[in-house]
């Protein structure tokens, strides 16, 4: 067992494509129980391997609610293949100690990917699950993108950021998200139209 350093927001790593694993090694191996080990240790989610200075296409997730046991998922060469539906998503990362902003997720997801035992396997993720948005969220990393990237109010956002002592947002990262945001506002809509009706 290994606690690993985080990268924190600013480090160039975070913002640096991640390489395909090309062989399960017994330092890959070794890598993800380490980043579980981390990522269990600082109460996380979800842990990509760009957080530990590793330029690897690897991350780990444990959405298990508190009262279930452990699940500990390790995903390699993820590719998510599919992608629907629209939700809001109030997320922190363990590279923003104690920052957390709304974001635009998709509602569902599949991922494909390579357990530690290099087999394939395919995961669907709905409903907006935690699950759902952790996959997002880390697989993200791999590319260079970080979750304040879909900040649905930059303003929100850099407030927050401030607040916790961290840099603003970078402007050039912000993605343009404008048909996820339509789908997000109508969904609010409806919601508060619901609520009004009880």
């Amino acid at each position: 067992m290994a606690i690993l350093k985080v990268a924190k927001y600013g480090d160039k790593i975070l913002r640096t494509p991640s390489k395909e694993i090309h062989k399960i090694s017994a330092k890959i191996q070794k890598l993800a129980e380490d980043m579980l080990d981390t990522m269990y240790k600082q109460d996380g989610v979800g842990l990509a391997a760009p957080q530990v200075g590793e330029n690897y296409r690897l991350f780990v997730i444990d959405a298990a609610a508190a009262d279930e046991p452990l699940n500990p998922m390790v995903f390699i060469n993820p590719k998510i293949i599919k992608k629907s539906g629209a939700a809001n998503s109030f997320e922190g990362c363990l590279s923003f100690p104690d920052a957390y902003t709304n974001v635009r997720r998709y509602s569902e997801v599949i991922v494909r990917a390579k357990d530690l035992k290099g087999r394939i396997f395919t995961l669907e993720a709905k409903a907006g699950t935690l699950l759902c948005r952790a996959i997002q969220h880390e697989n993200d990393h791999l590319d260079g993108i970080l979750f304040i990237d879909h900040s649905r109010s930059r303003f929100t956002t850099d407030e927050e950021l401030a607040t916790k002592g961290l840099n603003p947002l970078e402007p050039d990262y912000l993605l343009e998200e404008e048909e996820l945001e339509k789908e997000i506002q109508k969904l609010e809509t409806v919601q508060m139209e619901e609520v009004k009706e009880i």
